[in-house]
C-alpha cells in the first residue's frame, strides 16, 4: 500500500509537472494577431495529432472546430466542452463518423484512422468562438495508391513539372525491418506536394511555396493537377538479427533439446494466440494489434511467409489473399485450405498469432413462425395480387374494346 501510495503521489507531480511545463510554452508564444493555417498532409487510415500552440494563459480548456472549406457556415464543434474527451482507439472503426474517432488530451486533438472526408480546416480556440490557432490538413486516399519494388528493379515516379507548378513526392525515414532473423520488409510512404510561387499568402509550410496537393492554399485553377499524382508506397527487401533472450542454464537447454528432438508437440512462437472460427465463403479482416498503418507489419501462415511483393493488395487482380495498406490482412471467400495459424510482427517483433478454423454453415428447417418465413409469404402474396389485379384488368379492357 505504501508503494503504491509513492506511485500515485508521483503519477501527480508528473502530471503536474507537464501541464504547468505546457502553461510555460504558451507564455512563451504569443498568437498570431492573424489566424494562420499550418499544412499537415497524412495518409488514409492514420493517426494524427494536431498541438493548439497557442492559447491565453487564462484559458484552462479549448474548443475544436472542424470546417470543410474556410469561411463555411457548416461547421462541426469536435470537444465535449470539457477539454478531455478520451477514446479506446481499439474500439474504432475504419470509416465510422469523425465525431467518434477523436479525443482532446493536453489541450491537442487526436483523430484516430483519419478518412479523405476528414481534409479540411482544424482551428483551436474556446466555446464562445474565439480562434488561435489553425491547421490545414490533408489526408490523401490509398485507394490508387503507386508501388514500387526495388528488388524488382521498380522506381518512384518522377516529378511533374509545367509552366507554373511542379509535382513531386516527399518521402517518409524507411521503417524498421518488420521481421527479424529471416528476411523481411521496409516500406517508405511517400506523400504528393506541389511547388508553386502563386499559393494562398494564409497557409504556412515548412518550405516556401511548397504544400501538400490536396492543401487549401493551392489555386482552384491548379487542384485538377493534383489528381495526376497519387501516393507512393517503396518496399526493399532487408535483414535483421533478432534480440537474444536470456540463455537459460545449461541443464535446462539440455532438457529442452531433449523433449524437442522427441518431437511430441510441434513448435510454436509464445505469442498470445487467438482462436476464431469463419464460416467458409465469407470474408475475414485480420488486424494486428497495436499496430498503425506507419508501422513496419508482416504476416505469416503457419512457416509461410505472406511477402508484401506478392500479396499486397492489387499485385496480382485476381487475389483472394492480401494485405492492404493499412497492414490488414484480408481473406476473402474463406476456404478450407486457409484454416492454420496466422501470425502478426510488429516493428521487427513477433506479438500474436490468430488460429482460424473454417466451418460449414449448417442450414436449419425454417417454420412458419420465422419472421423471414412471414416476409417472404408477405412480399410473395402482394406480388401475386398484383399481377391478378393486372390481368383482370387487361382482359376488361380487352372485352370493354370488342
Amino acid at each position: 500500500l505504501l508503494g503504491a501510495a509513492v506511485l500515485l503521489c508521483l503519477a501527480d507531480v508528473l502530471h503536474a509537472f507537464a501541464i504547468e511545463e505546457k502553461g510555460d510554452v504558451f507564455k512563451r508564444m504569443a498568437c498570431p494577431a492573424f489566424l494562420m493555417f499550418d499544412n499537415a498532409a497524412y495518409l488514409a487510415d492514420m493517426t494524427f495529432e494536431l498541438p493548439c500552440n497557442c492559447k491565453p494563459e487564462e484559458v484552462s480548456s479549448v474548443t475544436w472546430y472542424f470546417q470543410k472549406t474556410l469561411g463555411n457556415h457548416e461547421t462541426t464543434v469536435l470537444t465535449d466542452f470539457a477539454g478531455n474527451m478520451i477514446v479506446d482507439s481499439g474500439h474504432i472503426r475504419a470509416g465510422s463518423d469523425m465525431l467518434k474517432r477523436f479525443s482532446i488530451r493536453m489541450f491537442s486533438l487526436i483523430v484516430f484512422r483519419a478518412q479523405v472526408t476528414d481534409s479540411g480546416h482544424y482551428l483551436c480556440g474556446t466555446k464562445q468562438g474565439d480562434f488561435f490557432y489553425g491547421y490545414d490538413v490533408d489526408v490523401q486516399p490509398t485507394k490508387f495508391i503507386t508501388v514500387a519494388f526495388e528488388d524488382k528493379g521498380q522506381h518512384v515516379q518522377d516529378d511533374h513539372t509545367e509552366q507554373l507548378i511542379s509535382l513531386f513526392t516527399t518521402f517518409w525515414d524507411w521503417t524498421r525491418c518488420d521481421r527479424c532473423g529471416v528476411r523481411g520488409e521496409q516500406r517508405r510512404i511517400g506523400l504528393c506536394y506541389v511547388q508553386a510561387a502563386q499559393l494562398h499568402p494564409r497557409y504556412r509550410a515548412a518550405v516556401p511555396n511548397v504544400t501538400s496537393c490536396g492543401s487549401r492554399a493551392v489555386p482552384a485553377h491548379f487542384r485538377s493537377l493534383s489528381h495526376l499524382r497519387k501516393p507512393e508506397v517503396a518496399i526493399r527487401s532487408c535483414m535483421t538479427p533478432c534480440q537474444t533472450d536470456k540463455v537459460p542454464e545449461e541443464g535446462v537447454q539440455t532438457i529442452s533439446n531433449i523433449i524437442s528432438e522427441l518431437g511430441k508437440k510441434p513448435w510454436l512462437p509464445r505469442v498470445p494466440t487467438q482462436f476464431h472460427k469463419q464460416p467458409i465463403g465469407t470474408d475475414l479482416i485480420i488486424a494486428c494489434p497495436g499496430a498503425r498503418p506507419e508501422h513496419a507489419v508482416a504476416w505469416d501462415k503457419d512457416s509461410v511467409r505472406l511477402y508484401r511483393s506478392r500479396y499486397l493488395i492489387h499485385v496480382n487482380k485476381t487475389m483472394r489473399v492480401f494485405i492492404d495498406h493499412g497492414n490488414h490482412l484480408h481473406i476473402q471467400r474463406v476456404r478450407r485450405r486457409d484454416r492454420g495459424t496466422y501470425f502478426c510482427w510488429r516493428e521487427g517483433e513477433m506479438v500474436a498469432g490468430f488460429r482460424l478454423s473454417v466451418f460449414h454453415q449448417v442450414r436449419r428447417r425454417r417454420s412458419l413462425q420465422d419472421p423471414e418465413t412471414i416476409y417472404a409469404v408477405h412480399i410473395i402474396g402482394i406480388g401475386y395480387i398484383s399481377i391478378s389485379i393486372l390481368f383482370v384488368i387487361i382482359h376488361v379492357g380487352q372485352c370493354c374494346r370488342r
